[in-house]
């Protein structure tokens, strides 16, 4: 073709594209905090979404750890350039909440844009934990979980345990932590993540006593921590005593103890059910059984806590965005969706029909223990104990807690002294955070 051929062709080509420009996808940002197999998740949730349609792009960015996480959210709202999406673990729901005018709920956001939104559908105990008290959903529950035992099968028959018959008090645990030491099974007997989480606050929901006053923050601001009563000071003297005897390790403040699990080095931990995935993905000979529960505590075991995570909506963003978070929120609700993130994650299905649908599927009969979280989080109905645990700062709160815990592992403080501290310092960031 010569020059002169070219250019009228390329007028018109251009004339064209000028006159009907293609429409591009509205973008939806979703900032995370999911590493290893769930962040596979997240990308192939995301792939799928913006494959089943295209007026809206999904696009996660990690953001490094739960903390990490929500402070770069508020750094990002006050810079005012939010994503559209953030997901925040448990102990910011508090923060969120707190956060008058930077969230817009997730219930409004569905209602808004047609979708049917009806929160019977979803499981009661996760619905209750992220909504207001007049029942309204703040934030869409994508990754709740409850914390479950795992072991190691092949260091239990090496220390001359049952592999069938996971321990289930505290008391039992540490037994078996010590077998495994003493015998040579593993080098350590015991770990675990989130000692905030799982041995404070879901210990006292478990066990059915008070972390706090104030039905532990969900009643009301002012907050007086209750984490040194005798129960707990007798659990974490018993960890710090393994400790010494280099029994228990520790792995870090949040889920970092996992890879002492995965690597082989602790043979009992205790840790999200979230976590599942990566325990599948490493190829370990494992077993999962129920949170262990203290004895001594009448009534015990009584209901868990949810943990893991919700997507929360910033406020301040367009009408038509906000009709693609709705969508997307439709998406990630629907029953096939729902049973397939709980199957390969091993966080809870949020549905009551994924629930059912997995049930029906026969997958718990062939994988034995996987329904564990979910009659942990729904076999009774919750007391003013273990509906959750609530504060305008607990990220805040657990750094202190985290503090005391890393001094009385390293042997510098007693139980006692560490939990009276906690709550000595615990309840004057309290009080500063709510003007008091």
């Amino acid at each position: 073709m010569t020059l002169r051929g070219f250019i009228p062709g390329f007028v018109t080509a251009l004339a064209l594209s000028v006159s009907a420009p293609a429409l591009a996808a509205t973008e939806i940002s979703w900032w995370h905090a999911m590493t290893g197999a769930n962040n596979d998740v997240v990308e192939t949730l995301a792939k799928e979404f913006n494959a089943s349609q295209s007026e809206y792009k999904v696009v996660p960015v990690f953001k490094g750890t739960y903390p990490e996480t929500l402070n770069a959210g508020i750094a990002a709202f006050r810079a005012k350039q939010p994503p559209h999406i953030m997901q925040v673990f448990d102990a910011g729901t508090g923060v969120m909440m707190g956060a008058q005018g930077a969230i817009k709920p997730v219930a409004d956001v569905l209602t808004e844009a047609g979708a049917t939104f009806d929160k019977s559908q979803y499981l009661p105990g996760i619905v209750a934990y992220y909504s207001k008290p007049d029942g309204t959903m703040l934030s869409f529950p994508y990754n709740s979980s409850s914390s479950i035992l795992y072991y190691n099968k092949d260091a239990f028959q090496k220390a001359g345990l049952d592999v069938n018959a996971p321990p289930k008090t505290w008391k039992e645990v540490f037994e078996a932590a010590r077998k495994i030491k003493q015998s040579g099974a593993a080098p350590c007997g015991l770990t675990s993540t989130w000692l905030t989480w799982i041995q404070l606050e879901t210990f006292s929901a478990w066990n059915n006593v008070p972390y706090g006053t104030k039905e532990n923050g969900l009643a009301g601001l002012d907050v007086e921590l209750k984490i040194n009563a005798p129960i707990f000071v007798n659990h974490f003297q018993a960890i710090a005593d393994l400790a010494k005897d280099g029994v228990f390790r520790y792995g870090g403040r949040t889920s970092e103890a996992k890879n002492l699990f995965l690597s082989g080095e602790c043979a009992i931990m205790t840790e999200s059910s979230g976590g599942l995935g990566d325990v599948l993905k490493s190829g370990l000979n494992f077993g999962t059984g129920q949170l262990p529960y203290d004895s001594t505590a009448q009534g015990a075991p009584q209901n868990t806590i949810p943990g893991g995570a919700s997507l929360w909506v910033f406020a301040g963003h367009k009408p038509d965005e906000y009709k693609g978070v709705a969508a997307f929120f439709k998406f990630l609700s629907q029953t096939d969706i729902q049973s397939r993130l709980h199957q390969v994650s091993g966080y809870l299905p949020v549905t009551l029909a994924a629930y059912d649908a997995t049930k029906k599927s026969g997958f718990y009969e062939k994988n034995p223990g996987r329904e564990t979280p979910i009659l942990q989080m729904m076999g009774k109905a919750p007391t003013e104990n273990s509906k959750g645990v609530r504060l305008v700062n607990l990220p805040q709160v657990r750094d202190i807690e985290n503090e005391e815990f890393e001094k009385m592992l390293a042997g510098q403080q007693t139980a006692q002294q560490a939990l009276d501290n906690a709550v000595k310092r615990g309840n004057a960031a309290i009080k500063q955070a709510i003007g008091q």
